[in-house]
């Protein structure tokens, strides 16, 4: 086989995104944010880097936060996956994090706010308890170049607060 053919394989994939179950032969070198960007049509996961660096691609993966730059689409087969897009509830109720970015005005440009906000959602959901430490080094591998990240954090924290049922 020549590198050509190699570069062209395809595999058949399912996987479940935003609650929906997918199945789409796709090349084996195409990475899991292009395929939810271009196949699935989900642009909400911005590409920033493509190194794995800015975090701006960040999704949940079988409840994990992950890079999907740094991903194949063929290692996703048989995941469960959860874009931006998928964090409001199906009658619009967003999720506490993306409630907690409205209030506290947790962005600016946006473009790092869908990584942002689904690291966030999936540490969060994990343990609600965490304090403003955790929650920077949380975030720490999410690139913001506009807020400063204090209003992020603050977000952060009321999304939290409002996660464990402080009035």
């Amino acid at each position: 086989m020549s590198e050509l053919d190699h570069a062209q394989t395809t595999r058949h994939i399912r996987v479940t995104v935003n609650g929906v179950q997918y199945e789409r032969d796709v090349l084996t070198r195409t990475h899991l944010g292009d395929f939810l960007r271009q196949d699935l049509g989900l642009t909400g996961t911005h590409l920033g880097c493509e190194h794995g660096v800015c975090g701006a691609c960040t999704i949940i993966l079988d409840g994990q936060p992950i890079r999907s730059c740094l991903m194949l689409a063929v290692q996703a087969d048989g995941a469960v996956i959860r874009t931006i897009e998928g964090l409001a509830q199906a009658d619009g109720t967003l999720h506490p994090v993306q409630e907690a970015f409205w209030d506290k005005h947790g962005l600016q440009c946006g473009f790092c706010t869908p990584g942002m906000v689904t690291t966030l959602a999936a540490v969060l959901e994990a343990d609600p308890t965490m304090d403003e430490v955790a929650i920077r080094e949380a975030i720490s591998g999410n690139i913001c170049r506009c807020t400063g990240y204090e209003t992020i954090v603050d977000a952060a924290l009321q999304a939290a607060s409002r996660m464990r049922g402080d009035h």
